[in-house]
C-alpha cells in the first residue's frame, strides 16, 4: 500500500501550518507558499525565527574571540573594566573596523557592514548582546524575521556611515544596529497608538534617553552611530511597515536574502584577509 505524499507544510512567511497546494496562505496571504524557491530562501531555512537572534549573537562572539586570537600578545588586560580583554586595534582593523581610517586611506567601504560584528572589550560585547537578546524578540515578533534582519543590517550601515561623515576615525560595535531596532520599535509604538503602543513608545524612549546620557558621560562612545541607527530604524519601520499593518511580502524576503548573503560574504572576506595579513 502506498502512502500519500505529505501535503502539510509551514508557511514560509507566517510559519503557520497550511496545505502545500494552497494558492494563497489563508493566514498571511502569501502567494503560492509551496513554491520551492520561496521555501529555500536563507531566512526560511531557520527552524524558528528566533534562531536569527542566536545566530547573530554566535557570530559576534566568534568574531570577538577570533580578534583576541589574532594577536594574543596585545590583549587589553587593563584594570579599566571597559578596556578589559580588548583586542588590538590592528586586529580590529584587519577584521573590518570602520571609520575615516579604513575608508579614506584603504577604501574599505565594506567595513560599514563588518564593524557591526566587532567589539572592543568583554563588557562591550556583553552589554550589546544582552540588549539584542532583550529587544530583538519584540522586533522579530512585530516585523517578522525578514524585516528584522533588513533593519538590523541596514541601520548598522547607516549609523556607521553617518559617523564616518562626522569624522569618526575608527569605530566598531553592534550598538548602531541595536539602535536601529530601537528606532523601529519607536515607530511601532507611535504608529500603533492606544495604551499598548504608548507603553512601548515610552519604555523605548527611556532607552534612548539612557543611551544619550551614557554617550555624553563616557568618552569614546559613537553617538553619531547611535543616532544614525535610531533615525534609520524609524525610517525603515515606516517604509516597510509591521505585521499589524502589512504582512511580510516577497520584496522583504528578497531584501533579507541580499542582506544575509552580503553579510556572509563580507565577514568571510574579513576573516580571510585578517589571516592573510597576519601570516605575511
Amino acid at each position: 500500500m502506498q502512502h500519500s505524499e505529505k501535503k502539510s507544510m509551514l508557511c514560509p512567511s507566517c510559519r503557520k501550518l497550511i496545505n502545500r497546494d494552497e494558492p494563497y496562505c489563508p493566514y498571511c496571504g502569501l502567494s503560492k507558499p509551496g513554491s520551492v524557491w520561496k521555501k529555500t530562501t536563507p531566512s526560511n531555512l531557520l527552524r524558528s525565527p528566533y534562531d536569527m537572534i542566536k545566530i547573530i549573537i554566535y557570530v559576534n562572539v566568534a568574531f570577538y574571540v577570533f580578534a583576541l586570537l589574532l594577536n594574543p600578545m596585545a590583549l587589553g588586560l587593563s584594570a579599566n573594566p571597559l578596556a578589559f580583554l580588548s583586542p588590538s586595534n590592528n586586529s580590529l582593523l584587519l577584521l573590518g573596523a570602520t571609520g575615516t581610517i579604513p575608508i579614506d586611506k584603504l577604501h574599505w567601504w565594506w567595513t560599514l557592514l563588518s564593524a557591526s560584528y566587532l567589539h572592543g572589550g568583554l563588557l562591550h560585547i556583553v552589554f550589546n548582546m544582552l540588549a539584542l537578546k532583550q529587544l530583538g524578540p519584540f522586533v522579530l515578533r512585530e516585523y517578522g524575521v525578514n524585516r528584522f534582519f533588513v533593519i538590523y543590517t541596514v541601520t548598522g550601515i547607516a549609523g556607521f556611515y553617518l559617523s564616518y561623515l562626522a569624522g569618526v576615525t575608527l569605530t566598531i560595535g553592534a550598538s548602531a544596529s541595536i539602535c536601529g531596532l530601537i528606532g523601529a520599535t519607536l515607530y511601532y509604538g507611535k504608529s500603533r497608538g492606544d495604551i499598548y503602543g504608548q507603553a512601548i513608545y515610552k519604555q523605548v524612549m527611556g532607552w534612548v534617553v539612557g543611551l544619550a546620557l551614557f554617550g555624553f558621560m563616557i568618552p569614546g562612545i559613537n553617538n553619531w552611530g547611535h543616532g544614525g541607527g535610531i533615525v534609520s530604524g524609524i525610517l525603515l519601520g515606516f517604509l516597510m511597515g509591521y505585521n499589524e499593518k502589512h504582512r511580510e511580502n516577497q520584496l522583504h524576503r528578497v531584501l533579507a536574502t541580499i542582506c544575509i548573503l552580503l553579510t556572509a560574504g563580507v565577514l568571510s572576506w574579513a576573516v580571510l584577509q585578517s589571516i592573510y595579513y597576519s601570516l605575511t
